[in-house]
């Protein structure tokens, strides 16, 4: 796995470096006002954009107990049934505008998952996931977003050895951004801070199978606007383009024997960005025993389509 992710860190560098980046802060995608709001990992933003993504990750994630097993403390770990897993995970995910502020993306995962109880891991895909998003609010000045989505986890789509489910999962959701650009001169060196988050039920089709609520958010810190807009420090390249951010995406089961349960990461990292692409590394740290005892990573690899063909496959079908 070393061997594979120096590989691929290698080729992410050598594309940043093909591709001629610039260093203008002027941004289409994912701007509002001043405010560039990156695609992060785990936490989907509110923009809608043609962009592909591209994110390598790998977990140690914990043993499933068995209905009823494992007690009401989110503090205690399972003791009984799924056992934990290594799990090496290559996701991909291709966004469309329809009109400037309808867009729809189509994701798949391709996993490789061993169980502690056997030294043969599984392949397979997970289930494929389609999404529809459309941006209600865009405020320049005050540098906010609010978007409404409904993403599909399409069911019998995926491979049962990696543990993709039968049935379906709808998740109706809130996406928003909001940098902080228009806060006063005496504390300017906050400016740079902006946030985004999601509110979204997860709602499976099986009705013997848990309602969960999926919820977090990212604090994020330009360097690149602390550069531009409140004051010159000297960053020169790279750091003239980084983004330092923390992710904490959440899970909280809703209904049935997991009611109450919550199980997140906080993901600390950092993101370079350039005019038609970002690469972003990060963490990932259980938050609780329910959610694992090992630390996560994740690669991230995002090209900005709507930037690199603007007259073509970049812009919206419907003006």
């Amino acid at each position: 796995m070393k061997k594979t992710s120096d590989n691929l860190i290698g080729a992410l560098l050598a594309a940043a470096g093909a591709l001629g980046l610039c260093n203008s802060p002027a941004h289409a995608h994912g701007v509002v006002g001043k405010r560039f709001l990156p695609a992060t990992i785990t936490i989907d933003d509110p923009f809608v954009a043609d962009e592909a993504s591209f994110v390598v990750g790998h977990r140690k994630l914990p043993q499933e107990a068995e209905a009823g097993g494992t007690g009401g403390s989110d503090e205690a770990g399972p003791s009984s049934g799924t056992p934990g897993a290594h799990t090496t995970t290559f996701s991909t995910e291709l966004s469309k505008r329809i009109t400037p502020d309808l867009g729809i993306s189509l994701g798949a995962t391709y996993q490789r998952v061993r169980p502690d109880d056997t030294t043969v891991p599984q392949y397979g895909f997970d289930n494929l996931s389609l999404g529809v998003k459309y941006q209600v609010i865009k405020n320049a000045e005050h540098e906010a977003i609010v978007s409404l989505g409904l993403d599909a986890d399409l069911g019998g789509t995926g491979s049962h050895r990696v543990g993709a489910e039968s049935f379906s999962t709808l998740s109706p959701g809130i996406f928003y951004g909001k940098g902080f650009g228009d806060l006063p001169e005496g504390v300017k060196y906050l400016r740079p801070l902006a946030i985004t988050g999601i509110l979204a039920p997860e709602l499976p089709t099986r009705r013997s199978e848990p309602d969960r609520l999926n919820w977090g958010f990212t604090v994020q810190y330009s360097l690149q606007y602390l550069q531009t807009y409140v004051k010159d420090v000297g960053l020169g390249a790279p750091f003239n383009r980084m983004i330092a951010l923390i992710e904490v995406p959440v899970k909280t089961c809703l209904s049935g024997d997991c009611s109450s349960q919550t199980t997140g990461t906080v993901n600390p990292g950092l993101m370079w960005f350039g005019k038609y692409m970002q690469v972003a590394l990060e963490a990932a740290i259980p938050v609780n025993r329910r959610s694992g005892r090992d630390v996560g990573v994740f690669l991230q690899f995002h090209l900005f389509l709507d930037d690199m063909f603007p007259g073509s496959i970049g812009k919206p079908l419907f003006h």
